[in-house]
């Protein structure tokens, strides 16, 4: 293992709640960022910044709330060049303010219209105020990859004899390289330093490794690489980075990554690339016989580390690639123990619905398990009726009419459109037979035009149980009650149901 970092200690301040927030379409009100900060200070990040102080009431009202919540995590607010700026942060209870100067000839002239001896002047004056107002101050070259590296150099110099306590280097554009970056990297560290990159090009993770390498001791990171065009650097990507290929130990909790992920994805309704690192849907999921064959006999030949060190588990799904061994095991999991003529005949069907492009789920699984094992399911629900009333005019309503187990239930519940409206009432009117939770939902059009398909995929949870389930409709609220009322039935299934192979 390479261990570049061994003697350093290196530090992380989140900027989910500021860069990651100007994401465009994202907005988080002060509660909902004072959760993800808390979440952010168990795991053990060191300086959370927490937003803009000067940009709203908003946004002075959640920084003021995680500045008295008594969380471990340093609070910092981003600021300008001004005092008015600077007031708002040490009023606001901020600890550090991260005190953002342009220092490239385009953004001092283009965006400023400025001279470089303004700038200089402004950033002393700020660097010298904020220290009166008793704050940590983080000097930040902003576009310092495009800046004259003497300028930048001396207004660095500059700056930490005026107090500043920390220096940070930004790439703000995403244009650096890591043979780049280890060239001008050691230039600045007058002081402590902090790498803040973009990913423009994809290279936020590679230099700011690169940066940390080369001197810096604190990297700029956001919750699932969130931030203005192609983001910034990934927390989730960086700390597992340093972890498992630099064996160096961050100090960060990592089983609670995925938890955190997840909260930030909901939070701010930027879902997650299905094929991202670490937390992407498929980073531990699996298909192909021949992988999945290889993981359940040891886990190290097709997956760099366990998916319960981020907080997650691996799933193996079956389709067109799945082979004998990971239908035999998800067939166990669900509770179903073939003889060997049934499970060839299992993996035969799965295979060919795999072969339509079908995504088969636990549902579908069950379902031919019981059409081959000749096991008779007794439907829980039967669903009797559904209605949604919804339009510009009216609040989205569903009413159902169901029986369950033998009783009749009618519910409704109103929600933010037909979908929700209907999902809703289904939870409700199951809930004196079990406690079932929608997890994910998931759709997809199959076939273009105003008529197309959709399928609807579902992941349902009842006592830590979890089931995926599918329906395929033209209308997709069908589509979608369709899946769930599916799942529902499954998950409702008497637990000492006899799956095992019928020999009558």
């Amino acid at each position: 293992m390479i261990t570049f970092f061994a003697d350093k200690k290196l530090r992380f301040l989140d900027t989910t709640l500021r860069d990651g927030e100007q994401t465009p379409g994202v907005s988080l009100t002060p509660e909902q960022k004072l959760k993800i900060a808390s979440a952010l200070s168990d795991m053990g990040i060191h300086t959370i910044e927490a937003g803009s102080a000067m940009a709203s009431e908003g946004e002075r009202e959640a920084v003021k709330l995680i500045s008295e919540a008594g969380l471990r995590s340093e609070c910092c607010t981003y600021s300008r060049a001004k005092h008015g700026d600077i007031d708002i942060a040490a009023d606001c209870g901020a600890d550090s303010i991260h005190l953002v100067v342009p220092v490239s000839d385009l953004h001092i002239t283009k965006k400023l219209g400025k001279t470089r001896d303004e700038v200089f002047k402004m950033a002393i004056d700020a660097v010298r105020y904020a220290k009166e107002r008793g704050l940590i101050v983080e000097l930040s070259g902003e576009d310092a990859s495009r800046a004259d590296p003497s300028f930048l150099r001396n207004l660095f110099r500059e700056g930490v004899r005026n107090g500043a306590d920390r220096l940070c280097f930004c790439d703000t554009v995403g244009l650096l390289t890591p043979e780049k970056t280890a060239e001008l990297i050691p230039e600045f560290c007058l002081a402590p330093l902090s790498i803040h990159c973009h990913n423009d090009l994809g290279l936020g993770l590679a230099n700011t490794i690169a940066a940390l390498k080369s001197g810096a001791s604190c990297a700029h990171v956001t919750v699932n690489g969130l931030g203005e065009r192609a983001g910034n650097t990934a927390l989730e990507e960086l700390v597992m980075s340093l972890e498992k290929l630099y064996s160096y130990d961050t100090g960060i909790s990592k089983e609670k990554i995925y938890p955190l992920s997840v909260l930030v994805s909901k939070l701010t309704k930027v879902p997650l690339a299905t094929n991202k690192p670490i937390v992407g849907e498929m980073a531990f999921t699996h298909e192909s016989g021949i992988h999945a064959h290889g993981l359940l006999r040891d886990a190290t030949t097709y997956e760099p580390m366990s998916p319960e060190t981020v907080g997650r588990k691996r799933r193996i799904i079956l389709g067109k690639h799945s082979g004998t061994a990971s239908v035999k095991a998800a067939l166990s999991e669900l509770g179903y123990e073939p003889d060997d003529q049934q499970l060839k005949e299992i993996v035969s069907r799965i295979k060919k619905l795999g072969d339509k492009g079908i995504k088969v789920t636990d549902a579908d699984v069950m379902a031919v398990a019981d059409a081959v094992m000749m096991l008779e399911c007794k439907p829980v629900i039967d669903l009797k009726q559904f209605t949604i009333v919804s339009g510009s005019n009216s609040i989205p309503t569903a009413s159902v009419t169901m029986v369950i187990n033998g009783v009749e239930v009618t519910g409704a519940s109103t929600g933010t459109g037909p979908v929700d409206a209907a999902l809703k009432v289904l939870e409700q009117s199951v809930a004196f037979a079990g406690d079932i939770r929608l997890e994910e939902y998931h759709v997809d059009a199959i076939s273009g035009g105003a008529d197309a398909m959709v399928d609807v995929t579902v992941k349902l949870r009842k006592d830590g149980r979890i089931l995926t389930s599918r329906g395929a409709r033209t209308d997709i609220v069908e589509a979608s009650v369709e899946a769930v009322v599916s799942g529902m039935n499954r998950l409702l299934r008497e637990e000492n149901e006899n799956r095992s192979r019928n020999t009558d």
